[in-house]
């Protein structure tokens, strides 16, 4: 009996990193696949920061999937927290692609917690230098690595 939970317990462990990491990759893939390695790590850290805020939703594919929908549930255009998940575009990728390949091993840094200075300075929002979000002007900007902008609560 004892065994038997252990095993179930195991399974949906793992099962657990396995979805976060598929998720953690697939964001810093298509968010920064060009950027650099602290770029990307800064990218899976805004998602772990979201993760442990009480303003985003506590797993790692529900940060990178929150999304405004309709109300038949239909994801709305252009209305995600990363704007790969709804920008219309098929999210292909193969699997052997070395960009995606390093994407999974950042991914793998992160959720192991092998890297503990937060390069973000506790950001939970970041946006690329060459747009200019609304939301902007209502948080702190943290830093910039690569070609984002890091930014947290003003309130923090």
């Amino acid at each position: 009996m004892i065994r038997a939970v252990i095993i179930i317990l195991l399974v949906s462990v793992t099962t657990a990193y396995s979805n976060a990491k598929e998720c953690m990759t697939e964001a810093i893939y298509h968010e920064g696949k060009n950027q650099s390695f602290l770029g990307q790590i800064a990218i899976a850290q805004v998602i772990m920061n979201r993760v442990y805020s009480k303003h985003f939703p506590s797993s790692v594919c529900d940060v990178v999937h929150q999304a405004q929908t309709y109300k038949n549930g239909k994801i709305i255009l252009h209305r995600c927290q990363f704007s790969y998940y709804c920008d219309g575009k098929p999210e292909t990728v193969d699997p052997s692609n070395k960009q995606w390949i390093k994407a999974m091993e950042y991914a793998s840094i992160i959720l192991e917690g092998r890297i503990r200075y937060d390069l973000t300075e506790g950001a939970e929002f970041y946006h690329a230098y060459y747009v200019r979000p609304s939301w902007m002007e209502e948080k702190t900007r943290t830093v910039r690595i690569d070609s984002h902008i890091f930014y947290k609560w003003k309130f923090k």
